[in-house]
């Protein structure tokens, strides 16, 4: 006969593991999703999709922190605190949209392997903007990071020059948001969890990203009009897109709240892993060797520079 506390247990570790499948199941379901669209569905416009995915965040976020009580309302305390929040925002678009335009011309497994490197930008951003230092051993694990990239660029069959700027960009923005956050909501009164803080950037994001949809991408609503006509299921995947979008935001919170940053972070390199072999299945882009090997060395060195920041912090 079981106690209570070993049933809890159970029960704890079966909801865990099932929110980490969901996390993988969004997070890796939403890249695919965008990589069909914009590449293989004829739905070319990456910052109208972009729009569409802040717009399901603003929705549902608002719908789970005041409606549902998923986490508790925390409101914007002073116009200063809003001017950050907006400029975390405007940011924030920076890279998504960045990330979705590369999607276009790269196949997903180097657009993961570019990705990848986001701890190098972040070191650099935190050491320019915050005088923050690493041990030289942190620093030294991000050799074979951006080592592992430029061996994949060149062992890439797929390489789109555009594409590849258009991805090391929205890797950099990520990581520049992600330090400037902590720079701009750093007091203790101003700080929002991840949650709060992508119900106020939605919508911010949305009025930023409507001019330039439309001034960017003029046809548009004529081509997705077009689409949904000859395709019955074009509003289902973009809706489906669009909200895998802000479960994939839910999932990082969530976990990271039942497990920790580095679960997650470990969790992570894992992910771009499994991202890479089901894009390889589902897409079929070649791949070669060099590109499988700084892929790895990639990783490897992401492991590394995490460890490390873990030993000496």
């Amino acid at each position: 006969m079981s106690s209570p506390s070993s049933s809890t247990s159970r029960r704890d570790a079966i909801f865990i593991s099932s929110l980490i499948i969901l996390w993988y199941f969004t997070n890796i379901g939403v890249l695919l999703l965008n990589k069909f669209l914009l590449s293989n569905y004829g739905f070319a416009f990456p910052i109208f999709l972009t729009m569409c995915h802040m717009s399901a965040c603003a929705i549902l976020s608002y719908i789970s922190i005041v409606f549902l009580k998923v986490v508790p309302l925390q409101r914007i305390k002073s116009r200063p605190q809003f001017f950050r929040i907006a400029t975390l925002s405007v940011v924030f678009c920076v890279s998504v949209v960045g990330g979705n335009i590369s999607l276009k011309y790269l196949p997903v497994s180097f657009n993961q392997a570019v990705g990848a490197t986001t701890p190098f930008f972040t070191a650099l951003f935190a050491y320019f903007m915050t005088l923050k230092k690493e041990a030289w051993v942190t620093y030294a694990c991000l050799v074979p990071v951006v080592a592992g990239v430029v061996i994949a660029s060149g062992g890439e069959p797929s390489f789109h020059l555009y594409g590849f700027i258009m991805c090391v960009g929205a890797t950099a923005a990520r990581a520049f948001k992600s330090v400037l956050q902590g720079v701009l909501l750093s007091s203790e009164g101003e700080k929002l969890n991840s949650m709060n803080l992508l119900l106020y950037m939605s919508p911010i994001a949305v009025v930023v990203l409507l001019p330039a949809a439309l001034t960017m991408e003029p046809n548009v609503w004529d081509v997705t009009i077009s689409l949904a006509m000859e395709h019955k299921f074009m509003w289902v995947l973009l809706l489906l897109n669009s909200s895998m979008a802000y479960g994939a935001n839910l999932c990082n919170f969530l976990v990271t709240k039942h497990t920790s940053a580095l679960t997650l972070q470990v969790l992570g390199n894992a992910k771009g892993a499994v991202a890479v072999v089901i894009s390889i299945l589902l897409f079929r882009n070649p791949v070669t060797f060099i590109g499988i090997a700084g892929y790895s060395m990639t990783v490897m060195g992401v492991v590394a520079y995490g460890e490390s920041k873990r030993r000496y912090k």
